[in-house]
């Protein structure tokens, strides 16, 4: 799932701000649902697809609702600082410390530069698609320290109206954004990859390719931990002293043939994500 706001990265659905992607199978019966096997190819039920329709329709709709009114373009044309922006660009690691710090959680103190402006996309991704966007107090520091100063309220406002107790019910979550008793909602992103599209003085437009995992780990599950891959477009802002997002949007893919993967268990998945910790990710 994802989120977005008005000119970068849309603030507020999750996952997919353009479009969703999302894998939904109920169970037949109380069995788990993430029990070993190959993951089904073919022979999709009418009623998984019912369900799949309906998730994704509920994430596109909160999407549509954080975006509306927003007056950011992510298609911006690359300028003379992008140069190659067409063509891959080094992966090898630079020596450069990314951050020099933490604000919220959230790693901070990017450099004035290309690779602080990437490295500063990457982290800011990452908090935008987390699992914590859906809680209202973690969501506001979120947004706090990852925002500019003067979208923060607009923000604050657009992702509370979108993650609405009615729409965080659906998605099988309380009105504070915590799962059913015996169930973990998780919400991972991982970056591939980043982009720069434009940087011109204190702005800067780019692209950050991910792939990552949501859904609800539980043995009774309806929407079961699945992995989806989008692009985030990041409209950053030099705002005391550090990158700061000014806007966000998120279109599906580029996504590989998905692999024929054993499926774990739900106790497996849900301590994954607790026993293996996060990184701060540099360009």
């Amino acid at each position: 799932m994802s989120l977005s706001d008005d000119g970068g990265y849309g603030g507020d659905g999750h996952r997919g701000s353009e479009t969703g992607q999302t894998r939904t199978r109920l169970p037949d019966n109380d069995g788990d649902i993430y029990s070993s096997g190959r993951r089904p190819r073919a022979g999709m039920s009418s009623r998984n697809l019912v369900t799949i329709v309906g998730v994704i329709v509920l994430l596109l709709a909160a999407i549509a609702f954080a975006n509306r009114g927003g007056s950011g373009n992510s298609e911006t044309p690359a300028g003379d600082s992008a140069k190659d922006a067409d063509h891959a660009q080094p992966t090898a690691p630079t020596g450069t410390k990314p951050a020099t710090g933490k604000n919220g959680g959230i790693a901070a103190g990017f450099a004035k530069t290309e690779q602080g402006a990437q490295s500063a996309a990457a982290n800011y991704a990452v908090a935008l698609v987390s699992a914590n966007i859906l809680k209202s107090n973690e969501r506001h520091s979120i947004v706090k320290h990852a925002f500019v100063p003067a979208k923060v309220e607009e923000m604050q406002g657009k992702l509370d109206a979108a993650y609405s107790t009615a729409f965080l019910k659906k998605l099988g979550l309380d009105a504070n954004g915590n799962a059913a008793q015996g169930m973990t909602y998780i919400s991972r992103t991982v970056p591939i990859g980043t982009k720069l599209v434009k940087l011109t003085g204190d702005t800067a437009s780019l692209e950050v390719w991910c792939t990552g995992l949501f859904g609800t780990a539980g043995a009774k599950s309806t929407t079961p931990v699945t992995s989806d891959w989008f692009t985030m477009h990041l409209q950053l802002k030099w705002a005391s002293g550090d990158w700061k997002v000014e806007g966000f949007s998120q279109q599906d893919g580029p996504a590989p043939v998905n692999g024929d993967n054993k499926t774990s268990g739900a106790d497996q998945i849900a301590k994954a994500v607790e026993q293996y910790g996060g990184f701060t990710y540099a360009r």
